[in-house]
């Protein structure tokens, strides 16, 4: 058993290759975040965001090259059901869509007609519809963004219509929300809050949230408490685990919260995803640098 996986519960031996330890693709960021994985190209693209551009790894040769620079500081990027790349942009307060031309097109930047504070990560449902965090961390300062005061009161979860474009609140008593990733049946929103971060006794926890087909929101019941730094990022496995960032590695819990395995790379983690042609790899971005895991189980398509 390699030093980097901690088996905890033995259902966690079965779902990682844990004679291939984490193979670290790319040191040359200053914060690696974002990650989105783009199967027909086979290529993942990630930002970093103090150094405000997105670079491409191509996972066919391993190389690892600028997408675009001067990009608004984005944090966490998703790829939507067209195949098109949306970012959540700190500096230019928005979610932003690339288009398949090329053309960068403003998905959502105000709610009720303020202007958000600065998204931070960004997960689209089978209607097409847009779901973001809106904490402050991009506007705390200029490394990751541009210092600004708030405009709107609170940091809320979002959901963009995909019909009329409406921006509706539909989470608002958070802190810092932070990464978010529905079930696979997209009845269960699962957020996290972050706000130990920047408040002393704030929560570093994931909570689980009822989403109706009415698109009404309820519960948000604690799934589970962060113990080492603050959750981040998070993604889910076909079978429903819960793989999220911690402040050493990526924790893998049971959609109850019972702790399974980790993996530990001694850094701090910002976000991950599945990826490869059969969705058995995980790419994940911690601090400086960018890292795959091979794995035995499979993300959701």
């Amino acid at each position: 058993m390699s030093e980097h996986y901690e088996i905890i519960e033995r259902d966690f031996r079965d779902m990682v290759a844990s004679i291939f330890p984490p193979e670290e693709l790319f040191s040359g960021a200053l914060f690696a975040e974002g990650p989105a994985y783009f199967p027909a190209g086979r290529y993942l693209l990630f930002t970093d965001i103090p150094n405000d551009r997105i670079l491409r790894l191509d996972e066919t040769n391993d190389c690892v090259s600028v997408f675009r620079q001067d990009c608004g500081h984005p944090n966490g990027q998703t790829v939507d059901p067209q195949g098109r790349l949306l970012s959540c942009e700190h500096r230019h307060r928005r979610v932003s869509r690339t288009e398949h031309d090329g053309t960068i097109i403003t998905v959502a930047d105000q709610w009720r007609g303020k202007r958000l504070n600065s998204p931070n990560d960004a997960v689209v449902t089978r209607d097409g519809a847009v779901w973001f965090t809106d904490p402050t961390y991009g506007i705390l300062h200029d490394l990751d963004g541009a210092k600004a005061e708030p405009e709107v009161d609170g940091c809320h979860v979002y959901r963009v219509d995909p019909a009329t474009g409406e921006v509706e609140a539909k989470i608002t008593d958070m802190v810092m929300p932070n990464g978010l990733a529905f079930s696979k049946d997209e009845s269960t929103l699962y957020v996290v809050d972050s706000g130990k971060s920047h408040f002393e006794g704030g929560p570093a926890h994931v909570r689980a949230f009822k989403v109706e087909d009415d698109m009404r929101v309820s519960g948000g019941e604690v799934l589970a408490d962060c113990p080492v730094g603050i959750f981040d990022g998070l993604r889910l496995d076909d079978s429903g685990n819960i793989w999220i960032s911690t402040g050493e590695g990526v924790y893998c819990y049971e959609t109850g919260g019972n702790l399974l395995g980790k993996i530990k790379l001694g850094k701090i983690v910002g976000n991950l995803t599945f990826a490869g042609p059969r969705r058995n790899m995980m790419y994940i971005c911690a601090m400086n640098a960018l890292y795959r895991v091979r794995l035995k189980i499979n993300g959701p398509r």
